[in-house]
């Protein structure tokens, strides 16, 4: 096999290696090398010379080929100055001193950690430990813990259930370190001063902190988050209910959830029939289906209108559900009418949704989800931000 085929083979393309040679001992590859011979600059004096010293092997681990580990023997040089001074050969990336693993094998492996879903798998694809591999992760993501000097002019908030040391709950706004109030607010009051609009779920918590910690922001209600209270509501009267039904109707109303939740306008011929017959069977299912179908109404409709015509129209809405007197939509609108300008926001600002910050949450999630959780907040953090940023970029490295 000609020597540069084995060279690019294991991804060594650079043109000074020679090959001495390469062989392959219980499904482990060695390849013997060294560098062409050449002047190098003395770091102490700065003077060229290629007067060599001595030699010396340097073994380390390199990227896998055909799923067989491959150790590079690496004769180095080193060079005498007529200085007095002896210095190793510059190996343009190779390998760095003292290392045991190759440079190609350090930039794979920390890929690999990003997207993979443990440091032990990746550990133990790339034939080492995972204490090695965390290292070599919060070494190399140290950039991602350094927060920002300031936050964008709108911000949308979530939390999430982390569970790491820091505590069982953390927060994506931008990158706020915990669910603490508290901390919420020293985290806007340092870096905030740019922020103008905030978006959040319906979080009493949340609102307060951001309330406190900045200039009477805008705050936004995410429109998923608040029209789930009516959805809930109606869900909880099918409850209440079907408890008087057939087994064969109890079991009927829960697989027709979803057809009681879409609008009536897009359910098909067969579909509208399974939801008449199913709400004939009690008047509490037929008000609460028509109190849903008229927030639905109401959400469509008001979505290009003037704040005045949302708020009265809404009004209109709270008034409906005081004259049908279910107990639990009057609940429901309890909490609209606690986030009463907050939810009217949310229609004069009918762009901004919590939709991208409920999907980095979600991809959150599996992160910790597939790697059985987190106990360093930091490489947790560090894990979530590396993952987001390299998710659109074709990484091919080795």
């Amino acid at each position: 096999m000609p020597d540069h085929f084995i060279i690019q083979l294991i991804g060594l393309e650079n043109k000074n290696i020679q090959l001495l040679d390469y062989s392959i001992e219980n499904h482990i590859c060695h390849i013997h090398i060294q560098l062409k011979r050449k002047k190098h600059a003395c770091p102490s004096c700065k003077t060229r010379t290629d007067r060599i010293k001595d030699y010396r092997t340097h073994t380390f681990q390199h990227l896998k080929v055909a799923e067989k580990r491959v150790y590079v023997h690496y004769r180095k040089r080193r060079y005498a100055c007529s200085c007095g001074k002896s210095f190793d050969e510059k190996n343009q990336g190779l390998v760095a001193r003292y290392q045991r693993f190759s440079t190609s094998w350090h930039q794979a492996a920390l890929f690999h950690s990003i997207s993979a879903p443990s440091f032990t798998y990746t550990a133990r694809t790339f034939g080492t430990t995972a204490p090695k591999i965390m290292r070599l992760f919060d070494a190399r993501t140290e950039a991602f813990s350094t927060p920002p000097v300031a936050l964008p002019k709108v911000i949308a908030i979530d939390e999430f259930k982390g569970d790491t040391d820091k505590g069982k709950f953390q927060l994506i706004i931008a990158d706020p370190m915990t669910r603490r109030p508290k901390t919420i607010q020293r985290y806007l009051r340092e870096r905030g001063h740019q922020v103008e609009m905030v978006i959040m779920d319906l979080s009493s918590t949340f609102k307060n902190a951001v309330q406190q910690a900045l200039d009477k922001p805008v705050i936004i209600a995410d429109s998923f988050h608040f029209s789930r209270y009516i959805y809930w509501a109606l869900n909880k009267v099918r409850v209440r209910v079907q408890q008087r039904f057939s087994e064969k109707d109890r079991k009927h109303g829960k697989r027709i959830q979803k057809l009681l939740f879409k609008r009536s306008h897009k359910l098909d011929t067969a579909q509208k029939s399974i939801i008449r017959r199913y709400l004939s069977l009690h008047p509490d299912l037929q008000t609460a289906y028509t109190i849903k179908e008229a927030y639905q109404a109401w959400f469509d409709a008001n979505k290009a209108q003037e704040r005045r015509d949302v708020r009265q129209s809404l009004h209109d809405f709270y008034q409906l559900v005081q004259d049908k007197q279910l107990p639990e939509f009057i609940k429901a609108i309890g909490t609209f009418r606690r986030w009463e300008t907050e939810i009217i926001n949310a229609f004069i600002y009918p762009h901004l949704s919590n939709g991208f910050v409920e999907g980095i949450n979600n991809r959150t999630k599996v992160i910790k989800r597939t790697s059985y959780g987190y106990q360093n907040f930091s490489r947790f953090r560090a894990k979530i931000l590396a993952q987001h940023f390299i998710k659109n970029f074709d990484i091919s490295v080795g």
